[in-house]
């Protein structure tokens, strides 16, 4: 059912140097930074006390259970640094991953649907997108949704264009089980049932016909998707009666399974845009396959009229995935990141032919040109002429040489690029447009990385932090960011994450005259008012583009409460 020609040699090498560059690509930078706000932190430190504490079934932000998103990263990054024994890798290794998942999924979904040159250019497509580029590079849960919706798709393509395969159904059901439990998304994946049940009922080509005492094995597939599910739902409730006499497990249950699923969809609270919103992301941060577009539109058109299952399916798909996410108040560019791969497959039939078109070959080098000479202008600028808007950026970063290696980078990144279409010209556009990107990401992530590494994740301010505690002596936090307690690295004393802040400070300040002598607090400025006298204060500079510091009890000012105003402060001047 799913013979195919035997690869050739050439192939072979081709997939597995496509595999090697993206390792390379992807995986540049790991090691040389520490998690960057607002969800890495945030995600890593979670990983980090479920390997601390051994609680693994419910994460904690501190001294507070985590509700806001499921698990499933949270054990990849603690099943990797179990492993590894380093959090600079493990936290980014999950990502990585499902990057390289995501490339042999639509390789192979290429080479079935149509052949291994097709597959080739499917990797191809999806490794050279930015948004897939940026997005894997990073520890979000989105590269991991992406995977596990890929997968599931795979398995529910190959069974409805290339079936009956039943074993590919129910595990494309078991991922998209799995996608559930990671973001609540995966029930996406399903969607494909649609313009499958359309196909057959109007009988195109290339969809197959499973017959009609089937139902039962239909059915399996329900039992796959709750089966996968039941691995993190089952303990999860399970654990939660076990503590029945604490209401915070019951408040855990309640907002992840309802308040963060049906309720953020149904009533966004953050991230309001337009419906129009996707419009150019699909259309700019999709380059350079978007490119592509006006190529690909008129074949998708011919193959949808010839009735062609192959391209009905993955189409159809996404086109619902961006009205499903189109209808809801909130949006971020990554809720549709898992058209991606799709996107990429459906487009590879023609790309070897498209790829010889002048027309495009032009459009690539305008893109690669136009990138290298903002990248080459902006370092420039802020190299010989000094402007706001570079004076304001070191200065938020606490570069005291202006951030003059960083805008190196610029110029570097934006001659290579400029370099590469003067020497390579329209004939070798593709070879430009792929080094192009390649150089900006090898780059940036090699270079960049050591030199914001310090201000992004606050390794810098948290050393600042340890160097002034001497032994003994414990520190409290107060109005605190995830990436503090993440870099502090060793034992601290939280009053809450979620607590407004003039709570934590009265709370701070109770439990800091217990042992006045050895109990330091660290605190963000706003909420310390005119609480605390600053003369007697340790001032530890700016970080996240914030000011903090740090006190002991005979800077306090007593019977001194902040102003409740300053709780507002987090939800607009302080965002990350």
């Amino acid at each position: 059912m799913f013979a195919s020609s035997q690869a050739t040699p050439q192939e072979r090498r081709t997939f597995w140097l496509l595999l090697l560059i993206a390792l390379v690509v992807i995986g540049a930078g790991m090691g040389l930074r520490d998690p960057w706000p607002s969800d890495e932190p945030r995600f890593a430190l979670a990983a980090k006390q479920m390997v601390e504490s051994g609680d693994w079934l419910f994460p904690h932000r501190g001294s507070e259970l985590y509700s806001d998103k499921p698990p499933m990263l949270f054990w990849l990054e603690a099943a990797s640094y179990t492993v590894i024994g380093s959090w600079r890798i493990a936290f980014l290794l999950p990502s990585l991953l499902a990057a390289l998942g995501c490339l042999v999924l639509v390789y192979d979904l290429g080479r079935r649907l149509w052949n291994r040159q097709t597959g080739l250019y499917a990797a191809s497509a999806l490794l050279i997108t930015f948004q897939f580029i940026y997005q894997t590079k990073r520890a979000q849960i989105d590269p991991l949704v992406m995977f596990y919706i890929t997968a599931a798709n795979w398995g529910l393509l190959i069974h409805l264009l290339k079936g009956p395969c039943w074993r590919a159904f129910w595990f494309g059901c078991f991922c998209a089980g799995l996608g559930i439990i990671t973001k609540g998304v995966g029930i996406l994946s399903l969607l494909l049932l649609i313009p499958y049940v359309f196909a057959v009922r109007w009988q195109w080509d290339g969809v197959a016909r499973m017959g009609a005492g089937a139902w039962w094995r239909w059915s399996l597939g329900l039992v796959a998707l709750l089966s996968a599910m039941a691995l993190w739902l089952v303990p999860m409730l399970l654990g939660a009666k076990a503590h029945a006499s604490d209401p915070a497990y019951a408040t855990y249950v309640s907002d992840i399974l309802f308040h963060q699923t049906a309720g953020r969809y149904g009533k966004s609270w953050d991230h309001h845009h337009s419906a129009l919103f996707y419009v150019p992301i699909v259309l700019f941060t999709w380059l350079p396959l978007s490119l592509t577009y006006p190529g690909t539109l008129p074949h998708w058109w011919r193959a949808l009229k010839a009735k062609d299952a192959r391209v009905l399916l993955p189409l159809v798909w996404i086109a619902l995935l961006l009205v499903f996410f189109s209808i809801p108040k909130g949006k971020r560019d990554v809720y549709i990141m898992p058209a991606l791969p799709m996107l990429a497959l459906v487009s590879a039939p023609y790309l070897g032919e498209l790829l010889q078109k002048r027309w495009l070959r032009v459009a690539g080098l305008l893109f690669i040109g136009v990138m290298g000479t903002a990248m080459l202008g902006v370092g420039s600028a802020a190299l010989m002429a000094h402007p706001k808007f570079a004076s304001e950026f070191a200065t938020a970063r606490g570069f005291d040489d202006g951030g003059h290696a960083l805008w190196w980078m610029f110029v570097t990144i934006g001659a290579i690029q400029l370099l590469l279409i003067a020497t390579l010209r329209v004939r070798h556009a593709v070879t430009a447009v792929a080094g192009g990107m390649a150089a900006m990401w090898l780059v940036w992530s090699l270079w960049a990385y050591p030199i914001l590494n310090d201000s992004s994740s606050a390794a810098g301010l948290m050393q600042e932090v340890r160097e002034h505690l001497a032994p003994g002596d414990e520190l409290g936090m107060v109005a605190w960011k995830e990436q503090n307690l993440l870099m502090l690295d060793r034992p601290a004393t939280d009053f809450g994450f979620t607590q407004p802040w003039h709570d934590q400070y009265a709370a701070a300040v109770t439990w800091q005259a217990q042992d006045p002598a050895h109990r330091w607090l660290f605190a963000l400025d706003p909420v310390m008012g005119q609480c605390v006298d600053r003369s007697k204060a340790v001032s530890l500079g700016h970080a996240n583009r914030r000011e903090w510091w740090m006190f002991k009890a005979d800077a306090v000012v007593p019977g001194c409460v902040p102003d409740q105003s300053v709780d507002r402060v987090p939800q607009a001047a302080l965002e990350d």
